[in-house]
C-alpha cells in the first residue's frame, strides 16, 4: 500500500466536538505521515467568526494508544520509529486500524469538507552515515552531548557514537533526537592502546583497570559475552598507538581517525597484513572530536554502513560485518563493490566468471580508483561517466580485495575514500 487518500466532510453541527475517521496501516511501515488540506476562510465571505474554519488534527494507532495532538498548528506530522513530528511519540508503527482524531474547532453553516492524504514510509535496508568516535565533556571533550548530537544533525548524519574515556555515564540516559541514532560507547583508554567497546551500557563488569596482558583479554572478552562490539583505535597513532602483542581480541579496526594522514595509512597496511595472514576484520573511520578550532572535525571521516533499519543494534550489525565502506565526508566519494551478487563484507566462492565490479560516485578530476588485494595494490582501468567511475576487474585468486579512491593534495597521495573488502573462497 503506497499511501491513502480520504475526503471528509466535517458538518456544522459538529463543531465544539472531536472523533475519530479511521485508516488501515499495512505491516512493514516504518514511519506514517499524515497530511491534511480545506478551506480555513468560506468562499466568497469576510473573516468572520461564521465563515472560518479550524479543524484540529491527533493521531491514536491501532492499540488505541494516543499518539500525539498538533491542533491547527501543522498541516503535515508524522509518527515513526526513528523520528517524528514534535508532539508525537517516537515508536515502532503497529499495523491495524489508525485513527486519524477530528477536531471540529470552528465550522462554517455549509460545513467543510477536509482531505486527508496519508503515505507510508516501508521499512528497508539503506544507507546511513556516521561519525563513531567523538568526545563530550563528559571526558576531555568541549560539548554537552546535546550539542554534540545538534551539530550531528547539522551536518547530516544518521547516527553518532560519543566513547568518552574510561566513561560510560552518558549511556545510561543518552536523549533523544529524530532522525539521528546514539548509539552507547565507551573509548577503553589504557596507556598501552585504546579501543572503543560499541553497543552497552555498562561495558565493564567491574572497572576499567587492567594491569596486565591477561587482565586486559579478561576485560575485553567479558565485553564481548556480553555483546559488545570491540574496534582497537588509531592503533598507528604517534602518541597513543596499540602496543599490546595480541592483535585477535579485536572485532574492527579504526583504520581512519580524523584527518587522512600518516597514520591512517600505517593502519591500513597493518590492516591488510591481518588479512593476507588469513584474518577478515572489518574496517571503521570516525573524527574523534574533541573540541572546535582544532584539526579534527565532526564527521571527518564518516563511516557508510548499509544497514536493515536505523536502530542502533542493526547500525552496529551492519558495521561489525563490513557492510560499508569510510570516506572523507557525508558529501565524500560514494563507493559500490560487488561480485555474483555479494557486496561489501561478504565472501564469494570462486569460479569461472567471477568479476569484480566497482563503482565510485562524487568524484573529481585527478582521483585514483585502485583494488588492494594480497597480491598488493593495482590502479584500476575504468570508465568516466561525469563524476562516475565504473568498471570490472576478473578475480581469479582466493583471499579479499577492496577499492579506494585517491587524490594528490600537495604532492602527496591522499585517501578520499576506502571500502571493506569482499572475501574470496
Amino acid at each position: 500500500m503506497d499511501g491513502l487518500k480520504i475526503s471528509h466532510k466535517v458538518n456544522k453541527e459538529a463543531q465544539g466536538n472531536y472523533y475519530p475517521i479511521d485508516f488501515p496501516v499495512p505491516s512493514g511501515v516504518e514511519k506514517v505521515t499524515v497530511s491534511y488540506t480545506y478551506k480555513r476562510l468560506a468562499s466568497g465571505a469576510g473573516r468572520t467568526e461564521s465563515s472560518t474554519n479550524i479543524i484540529d488534527l491527533g493521531l491514536e494507532d491501532a492499540g488505541g494508544r494516543f499518539l500525539g495532538w498538533s491542533g491547527s498548528a501543522r498541516r503535515s506530522v508524522c509518527v515513526g520509529e526513528f523520528e517524528s513530528t514534535n508532539g508525537y511519540l517516537t515508536t515502532e508503527i503497529v499495523p491495524g486500524n489508525w485513527k486519524i482524531i477530528v477536531g471540529a474547532y470552528k465550522i462554517e453553516s455549509r460545513g467543510v469538507t477536509v482531505h486527508y492524504a496519508i503515505e507510508f514510509t516501508p521499512k528497508s535496508a539503506r544507507w546511513f552515515f556516521g561519525d563513531l568516535h567523538l568526545h563530550s565533556d563528559a571526558s576531555d571533550g568541549q560539548h554537552g552531548i546535546g550539542k554534540l548530537a545538534f551539530m550531528a544533525k547539522k551536518k547530516g548524519l544518521d547516527f553518532i557514537a560519543v566513547s568518552n574515556h574510561n566513561n560510560y555515564a552518558e549511556n545510561l540516559c543518552l536523549p533523544h533526537f529524530p532522525g539521528l541514532t546514539l548509539i552507547p560507547a565507551v573509548e577503553w583508554t589504557h596507556y598501552l592502546g585504546h579501543m572503543n567497546f560499541f553497543g552497552l551500557e555498562v561495558p565493564f563488569r567491574n572497572s576499567f583497570i587492567a594491569n596486565s596482558k591477561e587482565q586486559m583479554l579478561q576485560l575485553v572478552n567479558d565485553a564481548k559475552e556480553d555483546g559488545a562490539i570491540v574496534s582497537v583505535n588509531h592503533p598507528k597513532c604517534n602518541f597513543c598507538p596499540y602496543l599490546w602483542n595480541e592483535d585477535t581480541c579485536f572485532d574492527m579496526i579504526e583504520v581512519w581517525n580524523g584527518p587522512m594522514r600518516q597514520v591512517n595509512t600505517r593502519a591500513i597496511r597493518w590492516w591488510t597484513q591481518l588479512m593476507a595472514g588469513g584474518r577478515k576484520i572489518p574496517i571503521v573511520g570516525g573524527s574523534d572530536f574533541h573540541r572546535d578550532f582544532r584539526y579534527w572535525r565532526m564527521g571527518i571521516p564518516v563511516t557508510a554502513v548499509f544497514a536493515k533499519s536505523q536502530s542502533a543494534e542493526d547500525i552496529l550489525d551492519a558495521v561489525s560485518k563490513g557492510r560499508g565502506y569510510i570516506t572523507s565526508s557525508v558529501n565524500g566519494v560514494k563507493l559500490e563493490l560487488q561480485c555474483l551478487g555479494k557486496s561489501f563484507g561478504d565472501t564469494v566462492a570462486l569460479g569461472e566468471g567471477a568479476q569484480l565490479e566497482f563503482r565510485a560516485h562524487n568524484t573529481s578530476l585527478g582521483m585514483k580508483l585502485k583494488l588492494v588485494t594480497g597480491g598488493g595494490t593495482t590502479l584500476l582501468t575504468y570508465d568516466r561517466h561525469g563524476r562516475s567511475l565504473s568498471g570490472s576487474i576478473a578475480i581469479a585468486r582466493r583471499g579479499f580485495a577492496y577499492i579506494m579512491v585517491t587524490q594528490k593534495v600537495f604532492g602527496r597521495e591522499n585517501i578520499c575514500a576506502i571500502s571493506n573488502p569482499i572475501y574470496f573462497e
